[in-house]
């Protein structure tokens, strides 16, 4: 009950819950275009999986806050920089999006041949495996926002399920509007790029503000839909001029 009429508990919850909200946007992103590469009927199953995953991922992180905390530990040196086990799960994570993100944007651009098609098809195993990595990524990254910002542990587990219940709920719009935009999927993968970029720099102790991440990455969403928005309203202004010259003709 005292977290219940606790206004402060309250406030704490429902920025916790926002900011899940907004670091797991680009988690669903990419998410959708790992899961778009399976048939379609295993879609939808595979993107709710894979934010069931992120979700007891990120509870699990946190109901080991004290193995969390040794992860800092310096494991070795590397030019004088020394290196965590955090370090290394950053490195690795960061390798795996930037490697995947230029296999899509490759496959993408250049086509896939038959054979590729044919060999290259992943399973549903195999996506889910894909998946986890990039959760164990991303949930680091929630876990240790959350710890800054809430002591209590109850209210960051319900910050995180809200959080992904949230994202469930979106998973299929954003998956559809992602899937009927290749200049979304582009972007994204563009994204993918320059966090995996990003994740790398900070396992090797250079930080960049996330402000500075996120506000590129909202401008340049801007301006996609801007663009969006200008292609629709001129096909639209040709489809209503061939409707009039079809009258006039007629």
């Amino acid at each position: 009950m005292e977290y219940l009429t606790n206004p402060e508990i309250w406030a704490a919850f429902l920025t916790l819950t926002a900011l899940e909200i907004v670091l797991g946007i680009d988690n669903i992103i990419f998410i959708s275009i790992l899961t778009g590469r399976l048939p379609e009927q295993q879609r939808a199953r595979g993107r709710y999986l894979g934010l069931g995953l992120a979700m007891f991922m990120r509870i699990g992180l946190l109901l080991s806050l004290a193995w969390i905390m040794q992860l800092t530990e310096e494991l070795f040196v590397v030019n004088g920089t020394g290196i965590s086990a955090r370090d290394l799960i950053l490195l690795i994570g960061g390798a795996f999006l930037m490697t995947k993100a230029t296999r899509e944007v490759h496959n993408a651009l250049e086509g896939e041949t038959h054979s590729q098609r044919s060999t290259d098809v992943p399973s549903f195993a195999g996506v889910l495996a894909q998946i986890a990595i990039i959760d164990i990524v991303f949930s680091l990254d929630s876990v240790i926002t959350a710890v800054g910002l809430v002591q209590e542990v109850p209210v960051m587990v319900a910050a995180i399920v809200t959080a992904v219940m949230v994202m469930m709920f979106a998973a299929g719009s954003i998956s559809r509007y992602v899937e009927a935009h290749p200049t979304i999927k582009m972007l994204a993968l563009s994204f993918m790029l320059l966090i995996g970029l990003t994740l790398m720099g900070e396992g090797l102790d250079f930080h960049t503000p996330k402000g500075y991440i996120y506000f590129a990455m909202a401008f340049s969403f801007g301006v996609e839909m801007l663009n969006i928005r200008a292609k629709k309203k001129r096909e639209d202004h040709l489809q209503l001029r061939k409707t009039q010259l079809g009258d006039l003709i007629q």
